[in-house]
């Protein structure tokens, strides 16, 4: 009997250290002090800043790169039959920067074509800008994310050692912990938070070199159309 309760006490005080030694991320935020909480609070906003545009942009990205295979073969079929109006009432009924910058062009046909090649490029360089924005915050995000989490850091630990000269070198590690804790998740959380808006940020530049080189290889289509004798 005494040998059964034994090995009983003993499980139920490995079973105890377990659960001592489990530690939730909320536990762990909670536990670093005012700092922490503060300074991770900060980078939860900025994580949900990058995220609002990352899919904002990524949705306005999509929808721009969307374009009916057609299009320029009926912008070509208008222009060559000399249905300009009609070519122009596509333009505007296709979403699309490809088709906005063709209409730009569509609507100086007549004038001399480094106008309308001029007409095409500051038109793509609207579209180019509606495009990025945003995006530097994106950058901005993910380089100040890992900053802040730094910060925090060097919080901490002057936290930490501040608690060992007040006690004259004799703390315990216990009344450590608060300073500790808040260099380490901060630090995690900041590299965390910064690495995510970092990928982010370079999927939304490839992303939009691809719409740009669509743009720039419809504008070259359409100024080659105008060079095709009639």
């Amino acid at each position: 009997m005494n040998i059964f309760q034994e090995v009983t006490e003993g499980t139920e005080a490995a079973a105890s250290i377990s659960e001592e030694k489990t530690l939730s991320v909320i536990d762990l935020i909670v536990n670093g002090g005012t700092g922490s909480i503060i300074i991770i609070m900060v980078l939860f906003v900025l994580l949900f800043v990058a995220m609002y545009i990352y899919f904002e942009r990524i949705f306005a990205i999509k929808a721009a790169s969307k374009i009916d295979k057609n299009f320029m073969n009926q912008i070509r079929d208008h222009v060559m039959n000399g249905k300009l109006e009609a070519a122009k009432l596509l333009c505007a009924q296709t979403d699309s920067p490809v088709a906005r910058l063709t209409e730009k062009g569509v609507s100086r046909i007549g004038k001399p074509l480094d106008d309308i090649n001029t007409a095409i490029e500051n038109a793509g360089t609207l579209e180019v800008y509606k495009l990025e924005k945003n995006v530097s915050v994106l950058a901005t995000v993910a380089g100040a994310a890992p900053m802040i989490g730094f910060l925090g850091t060097v919080i901490g630990m002057i936290l930490a050692f501040h608690e060992m000269a007040s006690s004259g070198g004799q703390a315990e590690m216990g009344s450590l912990a608060s300073g500790i804790y808040t260099a380490m998740t901060t630090t995690v959380a900041g590299l965390v938070v910064g690495i995510i808006a970092y990928i982010g940020y370079n999927h939304l530049v490839n992303r939009t070199d691809k719409v740009v080189h669509q743009m720039e290889a419809n504008a070259v289509e359409f100024l080659d159309l105008l060079n095709e004798p009639i």
